[in-house]
C-alpha cells in the first residue's frame, strides 16, 4: 500500500511540526527523591491509528507498573476508582475473576489500558517507556500480554540506540534510524492489520529497550531524520515501504532477499560490502567453530519440523544451494539437504537450520559458513558474518560512515534502487 494513501491523512503535517519543535525541550520527571531531565514525548496528538504498538510480553499473571499520574480504560471506556499513585510509585496488575486487579482493585474487562498523564511516561519492572500500555486477556483469562502503544517517533528512540552503539558515527545512526522507521512501518501494514500488536522488541524484529536506549544524540538523530522513510517500486508500479532487513554484519557480501525470507523487493539485492571488516569484532567476522551432537540436532529439528520424523535419525546435512563469494573462497547456505537413517531425504533453509539449532543466534553466528560431520559431531566451522546478511549491514554502515560516505549513500548501497521519500 502506497505510503501517500496509508499514513499521510493520519500525521497532520501542523501537530508534527509543532511536536518537533516541542521534542528540543528540556522537562523534568521525578523518580523517587530524584529528578530525571527527559526530551517531553512527541507525535501524542496523532492518530492513535499511527501508533507503533510493541508486544512487550505475553503469558503475564502479574506485573508492577509506576506511572507519574493517569487514568485506565476498560475495553475503551474510562474507568474510574482506581487510586494510581503518582509520582513513579509501584503498583501491582494481575489477573483476577473477568479481569485484571489494578492496585488491588478488579477491573472488570479483556483490555485494560493504562494511559499515563504528562509527560507520557510509565515504568514496568523498572524499565521506562513512552506513551500507553496496555494490559489484554487472554481467551481463557488466565494470563495477559502487555502492548506498548507508543508514538513512531518516540519507539523510534528506543530502537536505534539499541540497534547500534549510540557513539557510531552520525550518518550511520541516521542510516540506521531511515531503515528502522521504514521496517516497522512495513511489518505494521503487512502484519498489525491482523493481530492485536505490530512489532516485538527483539531481534525477531528490531531490539526496543525504551527510554533505557534514549541519549542526546540518538534524539539527534530521530529529529534529523524526522518521517523519511525509503520506499521500493512493486508489482504495479506503486511505491511503497518496503522490509529494510538489516543486521550485524554481512561478512563482506550481503544476500538477496529472496534467498532468505523469499521477498522478491528489487531493493533488497545482494551487493558486496568491503566496509565490515575493520569495524566488526574480529570473532563476529570470522566466527569460531560451533559443534552439536548429532542425535541432539535430530531431535532439535524434528521438535520444530514435525514432518521431517519421517527421516528417522538424521545421518548426513550438507549444502543443497548455496551463494557463492570472492571467486568460491567462502559462501552462503541457502538451503540444505537432511538424509535419514533409512535413506529418506528432506529440505532446509539455511537461515532456518542455524536458528533451530541455535535460537540465540550468538553460537552459530550465520548460515555463511560450512557443515562438517565428524562421527556423532555436527559442526560449523569457516563462519563469517552474523545474521542473516539481508539488506544493510550495520558495521558495514558505520564503516562507509567514517570513510565520509552520506546517509543516502549507504542506504542507497544497501537498498539498491531504493527512493528515499519524507512521509510527513
Amino acid at each position: 500500500m502506497a505510503i501517500s494513501r496509508t499514513f499521510g491523512s493520519i500525521i497532520s503535517s501542523k501537530n508534527t511540526r509543532i511536536l518537533l519543535l516541542v521534542a528540543v525541550a528540556a522537562g523534568t520527571i521525578a523518580g523517587g527523591c530524584r529528578r530525571v531531565v527527559v526530551v517531553p514525548t512527541p507525535q501524542m496528538e496523532t492518530a492513535k491509528s499511527s501508533w507503533i504498538r510493541v508486544r512487550l510480553s505475553g503469558g503475564q499473571t502479574s506485573s508492577t507498573v509506576a506511572v507519574p499520574s493517569g487514568s485506565v480504560l476498560a475495553d475503551e471506556r474510562p474507568f474510574g476508582g482506581v487510586p494510581i499513585p503518582g509520582g513513579y510509585q509501584p503498583f501491582s496488575v494481575a489477573v483476577a475473576p473477568g479481569g485484571l486487579s489494578i492496585n488491588g482493585i478488579i477491573v472488570q474487562g479483556r483490555r485494560i489500558t493504562l494511559t499515563p498523564g504528562n509527560p507520557y511516561i510509565f515504568e514496568l519492572n523498572g524499565r521506562r517507556y513512552r506513551g500507553n500500555v496496555t494490559l489484554v486477556l487472554s481467551a481463557d483469562g488466565s494470563t495477559f500480554e502487555m502492548i506498548n502503544e507508543v508514538p513512531l517517533e518516540a519507539y523510534l528512540a528506543g530502537v536505534i540506540g539499541s540497534e547500534m552503539p549510540n557513539y557510531w558515527e552520525p550518518e550511520a545512526l541516521k542510516a540506521q534510524a531511515i531503515a528502522a522507521r521504514t521496517y516497522c512501518l512495513h511489518t505494521k501494514q503487512r502484519y498489525g492489520v491482523n493481530r492485536g500488536w505490530d512489532v516485538s522488541p527483539t531481534e525477531a524484529h528490531q531490539v526496543y529497550s525504551g527510554m533505557s536506549a534514549e541519549t542526546p544524540q540518538i534524539w539527534d538523530v530521530v529529529k534529523a531524520t524526522w518521517g523519511k522513510v525509503l520506499v521500493c517500486t512493486d508489482a504495479s508500479g506503486m511505491e511503497t515501504v518496503f522490509p529494510t532487513y538489516y543486521s550485524s554484519t554481512c561478512g563482506g557480501h550481503t544476500e538477496d532477499g529472496s534467498n532468505v525470507f523469499g521477498e522478491s523487493w528489487k531493493c533488497l539485492k545482494g551487493v558486496p560490502c568491503p566496509y565490515c571488516r575493520d569495524v566488526a569484532p574480529p570473532e563476529k567476522y570470522q566466527w569460531p567453530a560451533a559443534s552439536y551432537d548429532l542425535a541432539e540436532a535430530s531431535r532439535l529439528i524434528f521438535e520444530k519440523y514435525p514432518s521431517l520424523r519421517s527421516l528417522g535419525e538424521i545421518s548426513a546435512i550438507a549444502p543443497s544451494k548455496q551463494s557463492q563469494y570472492d571467486a568460491g573462497k567462502w559462501a552462503r547456505i541457502l538451503y540444505v539437504k537432511l538424509t535419514g537413517t533409512n535413506g529418506q531425504t528432506g529440505t532446509l533453509k539455511g537461515q532456518d537450520l542455524r536458528l533451530t539449532l541455535d535460537p540465540s543466534g550468538r553460537k552459530i553466528m550465520s548460515a555463511a559458513c560450512y557443515i562438517q560431520i565428524e562421527g556423532r559431531t555436527l559442526r560449523f566451522v569457516g563462519g563469517r558474518g552474523w545474521g542473516h546478511g539481508v539488506g544493510m549491514c550495520q558495521c558495514g554502515a558505520q564503516g562507509m560512515a567514517r570513510k565520509g560516505f552520506s546517509t543516502e549513500q549507504i542506504l542507497s548501497h544497501y537498498y539498491p534502487g531504493a527512493v528515499m521519500r519524507q512521509m510527513y
